[in-house]
C-alpha cells in the first residue's frame, strides 16, 4: 500500500454531511435512546455464541460420532462464526456495541475466539476501509494481491477473465487465509506503515498465544478425545471456515464490489476529490431494506451506507436511520444506492466481476 496521507476535500459538499447528523442526532435525542446496543444486541449476542458453542460442546462431548451428523454440526459452528462476526465483533470493535469502553473490548475478542485477530482487523477495517473506502491503493479490503480485480484501476491480468467463476471458491477460504497467515503479515505491513505503535513483538506474541488457544480448542481437543478420524474432523473444521468466509464475502462484496460503486484514486498529492461523506455514499450500496430475517443475523450491514457513515452507532439502529439518510440524500440530490434482495445484490457483484475481468478501461480519476 502506498503510504502517502489521503486527503479528502471536506469543504465540499459539508452541509450535506452536517445537515445529516444534525437530523440523526435530533432522532436520538428526541427518542431518548442511546446510540449504543439494547437489549436486542444482548440478547442477538447470547443467541449467535449459542450458535457456535452448543454444537462444539455436542461435538467435544462425544455424543454425536457419526460422519453426516458430525459434519453438520460443524456448518451449524461456521453459521455460528458469521454471526459472532457479523453482528457481535463487529459492532464492538467500532466501538458500538455499549457505552462502555471495556464491554466494547471484551466482546471485540470473540474475533479472537474464532481464531482472527482483533487488532489487525480494526486497522484493515476500521482504519483503512472506512477512511479510504474503495480507493485504490488504500483500501485492503479491495486488494487481493492480484488474485482478483476488483477495481477498474487494478492491473487486469489473463485469469481475471474467469474470476466471476472461482471468485466463490475463494471467498471461502477468506477466514481460513487469516487464522493461519494474514494477521501475521498484516501486523508486520501495518508496522511498517506507521498504523501499529506498540511494541511489535508484545502484539505478535499476543497474535500467538491467542491462535495457539485457538487450535487447541478447535482441532487439537476433538483429535485427542474423539473417536473419529482426525480427517473427518480437519475436514469439517475447513468446511466450517469455508461457510463463514462465503457468508462475510457475499455479504460486504455485495455492498462494495457492485456496478453502482464508484472506485477512486488519489492524484499525485494525495488528495481525493470528494466530502468523505459523498465519497460513502458513491462507493457504498445497500441491499434488502425490507428483509428483517436477514438484517437481524448480518447485523444490520445491508444498511451498508448507514454503517459507513455511522459506524459509531450500534446496527439496530440502522434502519430507522436509512430513512433519514435516504431522505437527506434526495434532498441533496447525492445516490443512495440500494438493492431490493440480497440475491439481486449477489448476482449484481457476479456481473461486475466479469465485467472487471474482460474490460481494460479505466476512468478519469474523480
Amino acid at each position: 500500500m502506498d503510504q502517502k496521507r489521503y486527503k479528502f476535500e471536506q469543504n465540499k459538499d459539508r452541509d450535506f454531511y452536517s445537515t445529516m447528523r444534525s437530523r440523526v442526532d435530533s432522532y436520538f435525542e428526541v427518542n431518548n435512546i442511546h446510540r449504543s446496543g439494547n437489549k436486542v444486541m444482548y440478547i442477538k449476542s447470547a443467541v449467535m455464541l449459542s450458535i457456535y458453542i452448543i454444537p462444539y460442546l455436542v461435538i467435544i462431548s462425544g455424543a454425536v460420532i457419526s460422519p453426516l451428523p458430525f459434519f453438520l454440526l460443524w456448518i451449524l459452528m461456521g453459521i455460528g462464526m458469521s454471526g459472532i462476526g457479523l453482528s457481535i465483533m463487529h459492532d464492538a470493535n467500532h466501538g458500538a456495541y455499549s457505552r462502555r469502553r471495556a464491554v466494547n473490548r471484551l466482546m471485540g475478542l470473540t474475533l479472537n475466539f474464532v481464531g482472527c485477530n482483533a487488532q489487525t482487523w480494526k486497522l484493515q477495517h476500521n482504519v483503512l476501509h472506512h477512511s479510504y473506502t474503495n480507493v485504490h491503493g488504500a483500501d485492503e479490503d479491495i486488494d487481493t494481491s492480484g488474485l482478483m480485480r476488483f477495481s477498474p484501476h487494478q492491473k487486469r491480468r489473463w485469469f481475471h477473465r474467469f474470476q466471476h467463476y472461482y471468485a466463490w471458491f475463494l471467498y471461502g477460504f477468506m477466514t481460513l487465509n487469516r487464522i493461519t497467515a494474514k494477521d501475521f503479515t498484516q501486523l508486520t505491513r501495518f508496522r511498517r506503515m506507521g498504523l501499529v505503535k506498540s511494541s511489535y513483538w508484545k502484539d505478535l506474541a499476543g497474535i500467538t498465544l491467542w491462535k495457539l488457544i485457538y487450535f487447541a480448542y478447535i482441532l487439537v481437543l476433538p483429535i485427542v478425545l474423539l473417536p473419529v478420524s482426525p480427517w473427518l474432523i480437519i475436514v469439517s473444521f475447513i468446511a466450517m471456515h469455508v461457510i463463514n468466509g462465503l457468508i462475510l464475502s457475499l455479504v460486504f462484496q455485495s455492498a462494495h464490489v457492485m456496478p453502482t460503486s464508484e472506485f477512486h484514486a488519489a492524484d499525485d498529492e494525495g488528495k481525493l476529490h470528494n466530502n468523505w461523506a459523498v465519497h460513502q455514499m458513491l462507493t457504498t450500496s445497500n441491499f434488502s431494506p425490507g428483509n428483517k430475517p436477514l438484517s437481524w443475523f448480518i447485523g444490520g450491514l445491508n444498511y451498508q451506507i448507514e454503517h459507513h457513515l455511522f459506524a459509531h452507532i450500534c446496527h439496530v439502529h440502522y434502519r430507522k436511520l436509512s430513512e433519514i439518510v435516504s431522505d437527506t440524500a434526495k434532498e441533496f440530490g447525492v445516490p443512495y444506492n440500494t438493492r431490493k434482495s440480497f440475491l439481486g445484490a449477489i448476482a449484481d457483484h457476479a456481473r461486475f466481476l466479469k465485467y472487471l475481468g474482460r474490460v481494460e478501461t479505466v476512468p478519469e480519476l474523480n
